[in-house]
């Protein structure tokens, strides 16, 4: 499945009403599509050619864990020294345009669809070397080490490499790509793509330590944030602190898809930031 939205920046007119559906809140931030203007938009030090949306980013006392980039590498443009932080693990998920990719040397092409997982300490590189922008997701995570696990190594595959898997009881109307088996404890996050059918539904309020962020990428729904019902559309993204409660409905008509971000497979802490002793 392709046609993943991917916004291309801009201004509104002057014409435009003010009053639109960005929402923050205690319990989860929604930041809808009109929002990725150009005057939201940041460089790179290391990038070239280079301009990006910074959707998620650790915050005290709301999501902690992650920070996610919506990227736009203009052609010729990309780095050599893709990630400052030692330490930090990412996923890069192509919705436009193609890129190259070295991950410890190794080489790769990605399109539409394209995903990558590179480890903490990877030596890694990024180019687009076509005529046409590329734009893509990028997640980042500091890697949680656990006592005798191995630490996960570097791959690349793609949506369309990877069949959906169906919810039990769902009839197929809910399903998700996993990049990653859900009990490979070498990783201490899952970024994956969920699918509604038209109709589909999540039946219950989730509430959880999770951490979520949802980028929409193709369809509409209706998703119930803590208390409140909010309509998406593609290319919308809402960000989900721990136990924010949470359910969907899936509009029609065509399938709703978005990218979804969560921490896993790791002990809570009880000592150091984000805990109660010290």
């Amino acid at each position: 499945m392709t046609g993943y939205y991917a916004p291309k920046g801009g201004l509104p007119p002057q014409t435009a009403l003010m009053t639109q559906r960005a929402t923050f809140t205690g319990a989860y931030c929604f930041i809808p599509r009109g929002c990725f203007s150009d005057i939201v938009t940041s460089c790179l030090p290391g990038w070239t050619g280079t301009r990006m949306w910074l959707i998620a980013r650790p915050m005290s006392g709301f999501s902690e864990t992650f920070s996610q980039y919506v990227m736009e590498v203009a052609p010729g443009g990309g780095s050599d020294t893709p990630e400052p932080e030692a330490g930090a693990q990412g996923v890069i998920f192509v919705t436009e345009g193609d890129i190259w990719l070295s991950l410890d040397g190794e080489e790769h092409d990605l399109g539409p669809g394209g995903y990558a997982y590179i480890p903490a300490g990877c030596t890694w590189k990024l180019r687009n070397g076509k005529d046409a922008p590329a734009r893509f997701h990028w997640v980042r995570k500091l890697y949680e080490h656990a006592p005798g696990i191995a630490a996960p190594k570097p791959f690349v595959t793609s949506d369309q490499a990877i069949a959906p898997i169906a919810m039990p009881d769902t009839q197929g109307r809910w399903a998700t790509t996993r990049f990653v088996e859900p009990d490979d404890v070498t990783h201490d996050m899952h970024v994956n793509i969920v699918t509604f059918q038209p109709g589909g539904v999540i039946p219950f309020e989730e509430t959880h330590a999770m951490e979520h962020g949802l980028y929409v990428l193709q369809g509409k729904a209706v998703y119930k944030l803590n208390q409140d019902w909010v309509e998406v559309e593609a290319g919308d993204f809402m960000w989900l602190r721990a136990y924010c409660p949470q359910a969907c409905y899936a509009a029609g008509p065509g399938p709703f898809r978005y990218l979804l971000y969560k921490d896993v497979n790791r002990h809570a802490r009880l000592r150091g930031v984000g805990a109660f002793g010290r």
